[in-house]
């Protein structure tokens, strides 16, 4: 019997194909020197954060408010929270209370906050494949159950599938706009579509089925491209999301829940969460980056160089012959494997110093995930090894 119970130990396999990748980087590095390894696995944003953002962290360094960091509410300081539900009821057309804003450590403090004050045992979280991989031990911690809905063949949702995976114990639909890992925008029409069906199946079951939208990608966009607001369709909606990407902060761990201002049982919602928040041990979010961003709401950073990133990247490996969907936004290219082993093209890949993750590790196989959150030389310098993999399979 070992130190680990079951449930992790069954978890640690399969949850370690990003970090796995991240460290055969470091391995290849060392063996090889940083300028010849191509490490496209982790989606670790590359660009720093923008000046805005570094002015007014200097500013509360060297002039702190008085009690700044002590321990504040558990869902975040009062004026931060203000800010950001004006700001997040602007854009989404809805008007947001303060008290409907809650401050998380991430996006993905968020979305584990949500679910452990939801889930009763067995009750069923939809996840739309391929996912981000993580999504499925959220809701394992929660004692909940995973459903899966394949989307598309061009990743977007399948509202016939999804209809017909609800059942008496679903409790929550989530949805990730801009997708990870497939770039994918779920157009209006599709939400629309999603919420006019949850809205007649939550009828139908007798209790509210929960949207929650994990929009950390939202900023980040290309070609006019918008994601369509979800709130103004279905009250029982959760909005999450951080500022890892948009501002470059993943390593501060900063985000935010908004619970619908119409969402039912809101108020004991409110308190779950926040109890959840505390003896989770998320505490709350850090201080001085709530008073941080809170001051730059609306800045970013350079979107256009990850555009420029996909637009040298995509139409490369169009060239080679792989077949890839152009990203509406985020940082990640899904390509189609050449050979149907997922798991055996990445090592092809790997052998000449490529980095990339098997869709297998996604919930959907045949396919990789290319990060190109890296800087353009890196794209450039990788080309060359990507044809000599396909001419290798093509001579095979």
């Amino acid at each position: 019997m070992g130190i680990l119970n079951q449930e992790v130990e069954s978890s640690l396999e399969s949850a370690s194909w990003i970090r796995r990748m991240f460290e055969e980087g470091n391995r290849l590095r060392q063996q090889f020197g940083a300028d010849q390894v191509y490490d496209f696995s982790l989606g670790n944003p590359h660009l720093e954060p923008p000046p805005e953002f570094a002015q007014a962290l200097a500013d509360l360094a060297l002039h702190p408010p008085l009690g700044l960091h002590r321990y504040m509410p558990n869902p975040g300081f009062t004026d931060v929270r203000e800010a950001i539900g004006d700001w997040y009821g602007k854009r989404e057309g809805v008007l947001v209370p303060t008290e409907h804003v809650v401050m998380t450590c991430g996006a993905a403090g968020a979305i584990n906050v949500a679910l452990r004050a939801m889930l009763e045992p067995g009750d069923e979280v939809i996840l739309f494949v391929p996912i981000f991989a993580e999504y499925r031990f959220y809701v394992m911690h929660a004692r909940g159950t995973c459903r899966m809905v394949e989307t598309t063949d061009e990743f977007d949702l399948d509202l016939d599938r999804l209809e017909s995976a609800i059942g008496p114990r679903t409790r929550a639909v989530l949805i990730n706009s801009p997708n990870n890992p497939t770039g994918r925008v779920y157009p209006e029409q599709t939400i629309l579509g999603l919420c006019e069906l949850l809205e007649r199946k939550s009828k139908e079951i007798g209790r509210a089925i929960v949207l929650i939208t994990d929009e950390p990608y939202r900023m980040l966009t290309y070609d006019g491209v918008s994601v369509p607001a979800v709130m103004p369709h279905y009250a029982a909606t959760l909005g999450i999301s951080s500022f890892s990407k948009d501002l470059g902060l993943a390593g501060e761990r900063i985000g935010y829940l908004i619970v619908h201002p119409d969402f039912p049982e809101a108020g004991d919602l409110l308190r779950g969460l926040i109890f959840c928040l505390r003896t989770m041990g998320f505490v709350n979010a850090p201080a001085i980056i709530q008073k941080s961003v809170a001051q730059v709401l609306g800045a970013s950073v350079d979107v256009d160089a990850y555009r420029q990133n996909r637009d040298l990247f995509y139409p490369a490996l169009l060239s080679m012959g792989l077949s890839v969907c152009k990203p509406d936004g985020a940082f990640f290219l899904f390509p189609k494997t050449p050979i149907a082993d997922d798991v055996a093209f990445v090592k092809l890949l790997q052998a000449e110093r490529v980095l990339s993750v098997p869709g297998t590790g996604f919930g959907r196989p045949g396919y990789i995930r290319l990060s190109y959150a890296v800087d353009r030389d890196v794209i450039e310098r990788s080309l060359p090894q990507f044809k000599k993999v396909m001419r290798t399979i093509a001579g095979a």
